[in-house]
């Protein structure tokens, strides 16, 4: 079959399977991206994500070298609201548009699976074709490839932009040892347009194109193991899981459509979740309340730290239930949960965060939770007051 026709077979299963955009690209047609990626890594803007450093990362022919041909596909997630408004319903949790449905690794690799099964079916056998699947299972830097493949650009946020869906679309990629033509490139459409940039609350962009996932809440809060930095547990909010801020200011998002796949959409739970309710999970009851999602990789431990953090930030407005629940964490097992009551109860109620001080650095063993507990406490109310 002649390879134009081949495509035009590709693009009329992704449409069948759910995917909103497709493209193809040349495995070896992103040479400046490994340049981006070590400046990235240079400058230990990557933080603790210590898999990113991998050789293999730097080419996608690394990966593959028998692969002719990278299909790039774009299956829209979008939001039947703005995310934004989630930020004002403090005692409530916010969780990443992305992260509301059911993981979609699983969702989105079944497709990629179903699409590789057919491109073997329409391929010349005498050809011996062969195919793999990915979606973010491998070092494949994948937004590059999604730009040469023409589904959209890489904006200044970092992320891919589509003119057809805004900001919110998942990647995944079918790599085959067919040879199918290129599609064009896609440029850049951001003009001097810095809304993404300005909205960041952490300011993690040093500048437009590049990201210090450090000062990242989606880093902080997802990737992160560590207690967080005092000087951006504020600027989280109620943030519980991810952040969408930059991703939903994009002026391109005004063509962007409610994502249709059904298994992608928000579970009602997951959609401003009181923090309440979550707050007091054990290990199995987060595993249970979180089956099928991605938040379910980062632990119970993060999780209920990332809940301290949002409960702190209630600051005096913070009920009695509130204070309840984060005093029994003050005695949790893990260190890093600890230290975030501390400084959770600290802020939502700092005469009885001092009542329990003495008692509680008795018998505390970890350093990183004790210096919450002499942290000056005018440090904690300044802000939250």
């Amino acid at each position: 079959m002649d390879p134009e026709a081949i495509k035009i077979k590709i693009r009329a299963m992704a449409k069948e399977l759910g995917f909103g955009q497709v493209g193809f690209a040349r495995p070896n047609s992103i040479p400046e991206a490994s340049k981006h990626l070590q400046n990235f890594l240079e400058l230990n803007h990557h933080g603790e994500m210590q898999w990113m450093v991998n050789d293999r990362r730097f080419s996608p022919e690394k990966i593959w070298s028998d692969a002719n041909t990278a299909i790039m596909l774009g299956m829209n997630y979008g939001p039947d609201h703005d995310p934004m408004e989630n930020l004002l319903e403090r005692d409530k949790g916010n969780i990443s548009v992305y992260a509301r449905g059911d993981d979609y690794h699983d969702v989105v690799k079944k497709k990629l699976k179903a699409m590789a099964r057919y491109i073997l079916t329409i391929a010349d056998p005498a050809s011996h074709p062969d195919v793999k699947v990915f979606v973010d299972t491998a070092p494949l830097m994948e937004k590059p490839l999604a730009q040469s493949a023409g589904l959209g650009w890489q904006g200044k946020h970092t992320n891919l932009v589509s003119q057809e869906y805004g900001s919110w679309l998942f990647l995944g990629s079918v790599f085959t040892t067919l040879h199918l033509p290129p599609d064009k490139t896609d440029e850049t459409h951001c003009g001097s347009c810095r809304a993404c940039l300005d909205v960041c609350p952490t300011q993690a962009f040093p500048e437009p194109y590049k990201l210090d996932a450090r000062k990242c809440i989606s880093y902080l809060t997802i990737e992160y193991s560590g207690v967080i930095d005092f000087n951006l547990r504020e600027k989280l909010g109620n943030r519980i899981y991810g952040c969408d801020d930059c991703l939903a200011v994009c002026p391109w998002n005004k063509y962007a459509k409610s994502g249709q796949e059904i298994k992608l959409s928000a579970r009602a739970e997951n959609d401003l979740p009181d923090l309440l309710d979550l707050i007091s999970l054990n290990d199995p009851d987060f595993r249970a309340r979180f089956s099928k999602s991605p938040i379910k990789r980062i632990g119970r431990d993060r999780f209920i730290r990332n809940l301290l953090i949002a409960v702190g930030n209630l600051g005096l407005t913070a009920t009695d239930a509130h204070r309840a629940a984060v005093e029994l964490l003050l005695s949790d097992d893990n260190a890093v949960v600890r230290a975030s009551a501390v400084w959770a109860l600290r802020s939502i109620a700092p005469d009885r965060a001092e009542s329990l001080r003495t008692k509680q650095v008795e018998a505390e063993i970890d350093d990183g939770v004790m210096c919450e507990w002499n942290r000056e406490l005018a440090d904690n109310t300044a802000k939250l007051t």
